[in-house]
């Protein structure tokens, strides 16, 4: 019973800051997977992200990859950790699962802390600052390098200490793709892989609407 049940055991979203140096930093695991994840694509062209205007020889041009952004909500609530006993959730609430999303949108403290020390000493080059690569993933066939833009918060409850201990977040995701990042970048790769299975889905279905209008006639492919 117990193999059978891990087996249509359904699995969870979640977010993966890359940082070789503290991997577990910025993992983010969705308590409950989200019931709906909105999603928009708009060419990248030469006249622009929008494609309105520019020469009739450019009218089928594009310049990349489209720009994706994705928004969805995550809920997060320890009320069960809590009727548990989780000494973590007890002393912290969801204080601890709401840092990582948000650390995901911060330079590393060492390298602010490290760029002060530079100017404290003259030093006009600084070390670049930059989130980590951040990964969505959803699933085996969908994992995405993505930038966290913004997302929101509503605490919706408290413990007797005024930790949250359930808690909405509104996040608004940049899927990052080859056009966006460096060939050395992880990310890069992953996008393009990303794209090919894509292509592949594509051709499928394409053949599925081909022998639907061999069977039935130019009429089977409004069917």
């Amino acid at each position: 019973m117990t193999g059978r049940t891990d087996a249509v055991r359904t699995p969870r979203g979640a977010l993966v800051g890359v940082d070789p140096a503290n991997p577990l930093a910025g993992l983010v695991v969705f308590q409950y997977n989200p019931d709906e994840m909105t999603r928009r694509l708009v060419a990248r062209t030469p006249e622009g992200d929008e494609g309105a205007g520019g020469a009739r020889s450019e009218a089928l041009r594009l310049t990349g990859a489209p720009i994706e952004t994705i928004s969805l909500a995550v809920e997060l609530d320890a009320t069960d950790q809590l009727a548990d006993g989780d000494p973590q959730a007890v002393l912290l609430g969801i204080h601890p699962q709401l840092a990582a999303l948000e650390m995901l949108l911060y330079p590393k403290s060492s390298v602010v802390l490290g760029n002060m020390v530079l100017t404290a000493v003259g030093t006009i080059e600084l070390v670049p600052m930059e989130a980590p690569l951040t990964l969505l993933v959803w699933g085996a066939g969908r994992v995405l390098p993505v930038r966290l833009t913004s997302f929101s918060i509503t605490e919706q409850a408290y413990d007797n200490q005024l930790n949250p201990i359930q808690a909405r977040a509104d996040l608004e995701l940049r899927v990052l793709s080859y056009s966006d990042l460096s060939v050395t970048s992880p990310g890069h790769h992953l996008f393009l892989a990303h794209q090919i299975a894509k292509e592949t889905m594509a051709t499928l279905s394409a053949r599925s609407a081909a022998g639907r209008a061999v069977t039935g006639g130019i009429g089977g492919l409004f069917r």
